[in-house]
């Protein structure tokens, strides 16, 4: 029998560990059980794949969610949902989230049901600053996006030369 925790707060948000790629899932599950609500925020993105830029939609934290409920009635309920592996714990104690946490991540998600993730937009012709590497700081243009939209070609200055070279998109941010 699953010993009761007499030193929580009576209704914390706890951690719920899920199956991988499977929070969709256990979210449907614990939120038909009464007296159990449930927080799995999401982000939403692009990705370059073979067929085009795709929109993703994950959670934030991938394996995690947020649940809160009355621990002595409802942990065995909420452990063996399907979809979860069980309550996070740390030297046998379940892991907390204060509200406030849980409370400032729902306000950045009050536009909608995920955190929209924008990938830097850099174009030919736009100037970029380096924010990765060797060459960190130094200013280049982008001269061309590649294939797919992860690498550029900038064209930047070194020694009183123009040097055209290939960058992950990911090096540059666009320059203020």
């Amino acid at each position: 029998m699953e010993q009761m925790i007499p030193n929580l707060t009576p209704r914390p948000w706890l951690c719920v560990r899920t199956q991988p790629k499977r929070e969709h899932i256990a979210v449907g599950q614990l939120q038909r059980l009464e007296g159990v609500e449930v927080f799995c925020p999401r982000i939403r993105f692009q990705r370059n794949t073979v067929r085009g830029k795709v929109w993703f939609d994950e959670a934030l934290f991938p394996g995690y969610l947020f649940a809160q409920f009355d621990f002595n009635k409802n942990v065995r309920a909420v452990s063996g949902a399907v979809g979860v592996r069980g309550l996070v714990r740390f030297a046998g104690e379940c892991a907390q989230i204060p509200g406030v946490i849980v409370e400032a991540l729902r306000a950045e998600m009050a536009d909608g049901p995920a955190i929209l993730i924008k990938e830097p937009e850099l174009k030919a012709g736009d100037q970029a600053v380096m924010v990765d590497g060797a060459m960190r700081g130094l200013r280049a243009i982008v001269t061309q996006v590649l294939p797919g939209g992860e690498r550029v070609k900038i064209l930047m200055e070194l020694m009183g030369t123009a040097v055209e070279a290939e960058v992950s998109m990911e090096a540059l941010e666009p320059a203020a």
